[in-house]
């Protein structure tokens, strides 16, 4: 399965939830950072190598992918985002420079080491409506939101159509499950509770090692 996340406003957790997907996957997983920002969230070191951006942005086979990979556990690969000179990632900064024809590669490749490890690719687009001819290119396409009108509304006036939507679930919100639904045009596939402990496992560096369970338990219903 080849799944593109991301959200179309800021503090949804998306790359906390992609991230989390792919480790708690019970295939082989590959995890892909388009925001930058996997590295600081597991509390790994900054990358040592050119990432995704910079193979977007070049004109190298896509074999060269393969060199690009960063271990995180046993059963977790990760293909950093690093772009050459870069010390913050600018969102939306890979998907301003790369053609049509790199992305298109770039989902063959995906598709190439979903059936070569029989595992799970995740991609974290992070905020903002992500290139067409990537969305084009997977078969789930997973919007992350608050029931927040403002985020509805961008993700609404995006040309790519999501094919389900991962509700943050927070209490007083007045929108309805069937408002966003109807809204942007896709179900609702799964909820993701709100809970500190999250935060402060981000804060902590123990992504990797201490999972709060309330979101491991929600993050595997929803990808069974």
């Amino acid at each position: 399965m080849v799944t593109l996340c991301w959200a179309a406003k800021g503090g949804s957790g998306t790359t906390v939830v992609t991230t989390t997907f792919a480790l708690e996957s019970e295939r082989p997983a590959l995890l892909v950072d388009l925001a930058g920002e996997v590295p600081a969230v597991l509390g790994m070191s900054a990358p040592d190598r050119p990432g995704v951006a910079d193979w977007l942005n070049a004109d190298g086979a896509t074999a060269q992918l393969d060199d690009l990979l960063v271990e995180i556990d046993d059963t977790t690969t990760l293909l950093t985002h690093r772009q050459v000179g870069e010390i913050t990632p600018q969102h939306g900064a890979t998907s301003a420079r790369a053609a049509d024809p790199r992305w298109q590669e770039l989902c063959s490749w995906f598709d190439q080491w979903e059936a070569t490890h029989h595992g799970d690719v995740w991609i974290d687009g992070g905020t903002g409506s992500p290139p067409t001819a990537l969305a084009g290119g997977v078969k789930h396409r997973w919007l992350i939101t608050r029931a927040c009108y403002l985020s509805l509304r961008r993700a609404a006036a995006s040309l790519v159509r999501p094919t389900g939507v991962l509700l943050v679930d927070e209490a007083g919100r007045a929108l309805r499950d069937c408002d966003i639904e109807r809204s942007i045009g896709a179900p609702i596939v799964g909820r993701l509770p709100i809970d500190p402990k999250v935060a402060r496992a981000v804060d902590a560096g123990l992504l990797i090692s201490r999972p709060p369970q309330t979101i491991r338990r929600s993050l595997r219903r929803i990808a069974a």
